[in-house]
């Protein structure tokens, strides 16, 4: 059964300068809506922020980020820098039950990057849960999963943590990156010697009807 559904939405670093431009494609050419707009999701931090632009495609979302750099330079800016501009910071996935999801990901050795989210992205309210990076570096350099829960059809949710995504996904990067946390999302010395995909599968037949050439048929006229 799988664990998750779909893809919830994508979130892109974008150079200095460029989320206008980026917002501009992505709602102009591919016909999104833009449902949220932060210019800066931290005004108050004298170090760094970001700005957050949300981006509506009805059966997923795309999430515009651009550093703003103060004393330091924003994780974010870092990060366009590093993979380019509009590089893919984090994609995040739809899970059916997300406590039911992290219970699993944990006893697997997954490793996630603090406790449980409820707030209101831009798309809506949800449950959401980060990742630790995919490779061992920076912690502001590195790609990471998002899992989230969204209600479901009629159902309300509690948004009791303040609604403002872009503080607490950037505070738990920037103390990763302030105490040099390179931990990564899975140790794969815990994946079993001997796993291998479609092992329990059953063994595939041919069809009756089928037919194998191993060379043209020249057919001689009558």
């Amino acid at each position: 059964m799988s664990r998750v559904n779909r893809v919830d939405h994508i979130a892109y670093a974008v150079a200095s300068g460029m989320i206008e431009k980026w917002a501009w494609y992505h709602i102009e050419i591919e016909g999104g809506k833009l449902t949220k707009r932060v210019d800066d999701v931290r005004p108050d931090d004298p170090d760094s922020s970001m700005k957050l632009w949300c981006i509506d495609f009805e059966s997923f979302g795309v999430v515009l980020v651009e550093g703003i750099d103060r004393k330091k330079k924003s994780q974010v800016s870092a990060f366009a820098e590093c993979h380019g501009d509009h590089s893919v910071q984090h994609i995040a996935f739809d899970t059916t039950n997300l406590e039911d999801f992290v219970t699993h990901a944990i006893s697997k050795g997954v490793n996630l990057r603090g406790q449980q989210l409820v707030s209101n992205d831009g798309f809506g309210d949800l449950k959401q849960l980060f990742g630790k990076g995919y490779s061992k570096q920076n912690a502001a350099l590195m790609s990471f999963p998002e899992y989230v829960e969204r209600p479901k059809q009629g159902a309300s949710m509690s948004t009791s943590v303040p609604q403002n995504t872009g503080k607490n996904f950037y505070q738990r990067i920037e103390d990763a990156r302030n105490s040099g946390d390179t931990s990564t999302l899975i140790d794969f010395s815990l994946m079993p010697e001997n796993w291998a995909p479609g092992k329990n599968l059953p063994p595939q037949r041919a069809s009756a009807t089928s037919t194998t050439h191993t060379s043209e048929e020249t057919v001689e006229p009558a």
